[in-house]
């Protein structure tokens, strides 16, 4: 399947614009900024986001499926870059980090699976949550760290990223339509 080219012309004045914001911020700052391997991986996510969002949308025309898909990719860019940036156990640089990994293998491999179907993308969204729910525990009890704040914070964070794919999951379950049992029924009763 290829876009049009404006298509491809509009994701990258997105990305560019959205890349402005740091730009400028960057000028302005007496820290340190970000430098242009930042500024080429933080694009290759947008525009890579974008990219994903307009071929696997695009297939179909249901709202809560389109939805469904924003919801995940956006769970997804924002879990690499914050893993990337700051990291969300410890610093970027804790090992514990990579678990994450797991999350995003199960939604690789579910959307392929699932042949990008919303019934199968539904259950793949809800395995990422649990995958995503089950990081930090696993992390706990490899790296056993003292029980902070800081662990009250991650564990907080994770759970934003579990609603996120929830909520994803929910999306693509209502894509799907009625269920095919509650449909017979239904109709069976009328």
């Amino acid at each position: 399947m290829t876009l049009p080219l404006r298509t491809l012309v509009r994701l990258a004045l997105i990305t560019a614009g959205i890349l402005l914001v740091p730009l400028v911020l960057t000028q302005f700052s007496d820290g340190e900024g970000w430098n242009l391997f930042d500024f080429i991986v933080a694009g290759g996510l947008i525009f890579g986001t974008g990219l994903a969002y307009e071929l696997v949308a695009s297939r179909r025309g249901n709202t809560a499926y389109r939805l469904g898909t924003g919801l995940a990719l956006a769970a997804t860019l924002l879990l690499i870059w914050v893993n990337l940036a700051v990291g969300i156990i410890g610093s970027e640089d804790n090992p514990a980090n990579l678990l994450f990994g797991s999350v995003f293998l199960i939604v690789f491999l579910g959307a392929i699976l699932a042949r990008l179907q919303p019934r199968g993308m539904a259950r793949t969204m809800l395995a990422a949550a649990g995958a995503q729910f089950l990081v930090p525990v696993v992390a706990m009890l490899i790296w056993r760290p003292e029980l902070t704040m800081g662990v009250a914070k991650v564990l907080a964070a994770n759970l934003l990223f579990v609603a996120l794919w929830v909520g994803a999951g929910l999306l693509f379950r209502q894509a799907s339509g009625p269920r095919p049992e509650a449909a017979s029924t239904a109709s069976g009763a009328a």
